[in-house]
C-alpha cells in the first residue's frame, strides 16, 4: 500500500478585519473569539486531527499577535512557522506567493482565516493526494450562496469549476504551487488567478459542501454563527 501524503496548510490570517470592529482594534481578525475559541484555533485543531502537521500562517495587522498567542504550534500539536507582510498585507494571491518558499512543491491546503466550517479536513488531504497525480491545478469547496453574496462566485459542473455561477466559494481549498508559477510577490487577488486556471482547459476541481459554514467577516454574522453554534454562551 502506497503510503499517504501529508500535505502542508496555509492560513489566511493577514486581513484587517475593519467590518469587525471594533473587535479588530485590537485583535486580529482570525483570533476575535467564536464561542469563547478563537477562530483559528477551530481551524488549526481540525487540520491536527486530519493528520496535517505543517503549517503556514500569513499576517500584516497585528501579527505579532498571532504569534504570541500561537506559538510554534506545539500545543496543537502542529509545526507553525509564520509569513509576515507589509503593512496592508499583499491580498490572497500576492499572500500565498509570498509563502510559496515555506510550502514547497507539492499541493497544499488553503483555508481562510475568517470562515468556520464543520468540513472534516481528512477530505481535503485525500484530495491533496489525488491532486498529485492530475494535470488539475487545484479543487474548491464551494457553499450554496448566502443572502449576503446571491449573485455567487463560481459554478460547478461535472467536478469542475466554472468561471460564473450561483455558488460561493468556501475559502477552503486545495492548491497547487504551480497555479502561481511565474507570478511575482504583489498585491494580487486570488479569483482572477483561479478564473484565469478554469479558461485554461477547466484545471480547478470542486465539491459542493451542504454542512454548516459561515463567514464571520461581519459583526452580525459572527452573532448569527454564535447563535446557532453556542445559543447559550453570552456574546464574546
Amino acid at each position: 500500500m502506497s503510503q499517504v501524503f501529508i500535505p502542508k496548510a496555509m492560513i489566511l490570517a493577514a486581513g484587517r478585519g475593519k467590518r469587525l470592529r471594533p473587535l479588530t482594534d485590537t485583535l486580529p481578525k482570525p483570533l476575535v473569539p467564536l464561542c469563547q475559541t478563537p477562530l483559528i484555533v477551530y481551524h488549526l485543531q481540525k487540520l491536527a486531527k486530519a493528520g496535517v502537521r505543517d503549517v503556514v500562517i500569513n499576517h500584516a495587522w497585528l501579527g505579532e499577535q498571532l504569534e504570541q498567542t500561537l506559538g510554534d504550534g506545539a500545543k496543537f500539536g502542529l509545526r507553525i512557522t509564520y509569513s509576515p507582510e507589509p503593512e496592508g498585507g499583499l491580498e490572497t494571491a500576492g499572500g500565498i506567493i509570498n509563502a510559496l518558499p515555506k510550502l514547497g512543491s507539492e499541493p497544499f491546503l488553503l483555508i481562510n482565516g475568517d470562515v468556520y466550517c464543520d468540513l472534516d479536513f481528512s477530505q481535503l488531504v485525500a484530495r491533496a493526494n489525488g491532486l498529485r497525480s492530475e494535470e488539475l491545478l487545484g479543487h474548491l469547496m464551494l457553499v450554496p450562496s448566502p443572502e449576503f453574496n446571491p449573485q455567487g462566485d463560481f459554478g460547478l459542473q461535472d467536478g469542475r469549476v466554472q468561471e460564473r455561477g450561483e455558488l460561493t466559494f468556501a475559502g477552503i481549498s486545495v492548491l497547487k504551487p504551480q497555479l502561481f508559477a511565474q507570478m511575482e510577490v504583489d498585491f494580487i487577488a486570488l479569483a482572477p488567478v483561479l478564473r484565469s486556471a478554469m479558461r485554461e482547459q477547466q484545471r480547478i476541481s470542486g465539491a459542493l459542501y451542504t454542512g454548516f459554514w459561515s463567514d464571520i467577516g461581519t459583526l452580525e454574522r459572527l452573532k448569527e454563527a454564535q447563535a446557532q453554534l453556542c445559543p447559550d454562551c453570552k456574546a464574546d
